[in-house]
């Protein structure tokens, strides 16, 4: 699977953007989509995740309440909305996918296949 990331930019805080992960074709049900970020000089940090199946959706405690997570089947695509940024979300973002157990779906290096990432910038 290809994944390709989109709709990085620019935010003051409290504004709110849209990302976007389009796959090469059709997904496996059995698949988990994530997004994943990485700030300059931190780790690479899990924010969502959905199984393609939509039998179960999950979030970080940092942005729960404020990203909403999202597949489209039509379009093979996996959004990510995120809503009253903070500072603190500035971050390069990055799109995974994987055949996995549900209870991997925060572990990054569990991920086979990664978007080339998109950067998110919040001004305060």
């Amino acid at each position: 699977v290809q994944l390709q990331a989109s709709g990085g930019g620019w935010v003051q805080a409290g504004g709110s953007l849209r990302l976007s992960c389009g796959t090469s074709g059709p997904i496996a049900s059995n698949y988990i989509m994530a997004w994943f970020r990485q700030a300059p000089g931190k780790e690479r940090e899990y924010v969502a995740a959905v199984r393609w199946s939509r039998s179960h959706i999950d979030y970080a405690d940092s942005v729960k309440g404020r990203f909403t997570i999202s597949r489209d089947n039509a379009k093979n695509t996996v959004d990510l909305q995120m809503n009253s940024l903070k500072p603190e979300d500035t971050a390069v973002y990055y799109c995974a996918a994987s055949p996995l157990i549900w209870g991997a779906r925060s572990q990054f290096d569990a991920f086979r296949c990664w978007g080339q990432g998109t950067q998110v910038t919040v001004s305060s």
